[in-house]
């Protein structure tokens, strides 16, 4: 760039102070200074973050401004001089040229008044709804999910993103293509004037990611919509599922009928339908410290070792990435409480978790076409945790119960709550394998158990 390029900058940074300075008589604005260097050039760059907007007069259901929560390392800036990028402002961007276009940065903003005002019409909603509206917080969790986000080719589906401060995060993180999948009309507008602004990088699809593939033959309207669809108006081809991951979903489970959506989840990965017939599909996703303690129950603990628990195992890696409390996230709540579901086990944070289905998953014995039999075989054996696995195999053949037992090494008094996930599986496999149950296996009830129990989901 020329000098009379730097000057004008200049002039344009100057024009942005002046603005900033000017709201400070209307708005508390906090931010941190920091150096560092031009990622182009080296040459060191101050760099100011801004961390909250609110207007003096905004109501807070504490009568206090919401805390900053504390990062565990700052997450990484798009530090690039201005001879290489301009990232000004919203405040500086309205003396630029209106045809020109720039990425979004870091120092983009949103008026924390504007957005409490979304949410109370939200209030409307007859879901409970979590939203995150700090943005540490949005740093941080976009900082959890790991590497640079530019050099991942996966799609980001954000589910239910609400005002969208942690789909910001996502594009100041590198995502390379981001989808938000919105349920609630009140937060389409704001969303569809950011897409506007980012030339592909960012897509607005009225849709609920918790009602893809509604069960019954009816018309489908949104939120409501059928993820083939959803994947061909998107240009998303499926891939084979030893493939890398094509897509990542990031969102939090409704709290509602959270364990309802992850055992959907499941059954779909399992018969590879819905998105996971366009591959393996990474959840990324806020769930209860409740169910998570649950999906990650040891054999042997006879409580909460389930068949959720087992199923999930063997279909996923599953990995805590951050807790954080219940008090971080804004809802819309009419009593503007945190509305922390009550539960017998410890539950005070929401759990980041991912959630990926592992390469090996299927073979030439366990496929999608018979993965329900496996499904039902577990609901049925961990039904009663302390019944011994023995009995349940004679229930379904008499007399191969003790010589599957000898086959997979399992004491005949084992107990169901006390076998693995991966013992479970091999089991299945010896199972189809022997010709003891070619005619006693249970396959006359899974298709019927499976659709009663989808039914009710």
């Amino acid at each position: 760039m020329d000098q009379s390029g730097d000057s004008w900058l200049v002039g344009a940074v100057g024009l942005e102070i002046t603005a900033i300075m000017a709201l400070l008589s209307y708005k508390t604005v906090l931010f941190t200074l920091r150096t560092v260097s031009c990622r182009a050039c080296g040459c060191p760059q101050p760099v100011q973050h801004l961390l909250k907007s609110y207007s003096r007069d905004t109501k807070f259901p504490d009568g206090s401004p919401p805390k900053s929560q504390p990062l565990n390392k700052l997450a990484e800036y798009s530090t690039y001089c201005g001879r290489t990028q301009r990232c000004l402002s919203a405040v500086a961007s309205s003396v630029l040229r209106k045809e020109q276009q720039r990425p979004l940065s870091r120092f983009d903003f949103l008026d924390m008044e504007d957005v409490e005002e979304i949410i109370i019409k939200a209030e409307s909603s007859k879901h409970l709804r979590r939203f995150v509206l700090n943005p540490d917080l949005a740093n941080l969790i976009v900082e959890c999910l790991d590497g640079d986000l530019s050099e991942n080719n996966a799609v980001i589906f954000e589910c239910n993103p609400g005002p969208g401060v942690l789909t910001r995060a996502l594009l100041n993180g590198g995502a390379q293509r981001v989808v938000a999948l919105e349920r609630d009309k009140q937060f389409l507008p704001a969303l569809q004037s950011l897409e506007k602004r980012l030339n592909g990088q960012f897509e607005v699809v009225h849709c609920d990611f918790f009602r893809l593939d509604p069960i019954g033959r009816g018309l489908v309207r949104p939120p409501a919509m059928l993820s083939e669809k959803l994947f061909n108006d998107l240009g998303i081809s499926p891939v084979a599922w030893t493939e890398d991951i094509p897509a990542r979903v990031v969102g939090i489970f409704p709290q509602k009928n959270e364990r309802s959506m992850i055992w959907k989840l499941v059954y779909a990965m399992f018969e590879r339908i819905s998105v996971f017939q366009h591959g393996r599909i990474e959840m990324n996703m806020l769930m209860s410290e409740k169910e998570y303690t649950k999906l990650t129950a040891e054999a042997g603990n006879l409580k909460y070792y389930q068949a959720l628990t087992a199923l999930c195992q063997i279909a996923c890696e599953i990995e805590l990435l951050h807790k954080e409390p219940w008090s971080s996230f804004a809802t819309n709540s009419k009593n503007g409480g945190c509305a922390i579901p009550r539960s017998s086990l410890t539950n005070d944070h929401l759990c980041l978790v991912r959630l990926t289905p592992r390469r090996d998953l299927f073979n030439q014995t366990l496929t999608a076409a018979n993965s329900s039999t496996l499904v039902l075989m577990l609901k049925q054996c961990l039904a009663k945790r302390t019944a011994k696995l023995i009995n349940r195999l004679e229930s379904w053949c008499p007399g191969s119960g003790e010589k599957l037992l000898m086959q997979l090494d399992l004491p005949k008094d084992v107990l169901t709550g006390d076998v693995h996930p991966e013992e479970y599986k091999e089991l299945f496999e010896a199972m189809e394998h022997s010709q003891d149950f070619s005619q006693s296996w249970l396959y006359d009830e899974v298709l019927e158990n499976m659709n009663f129990t989808v039914s009710h989901i």
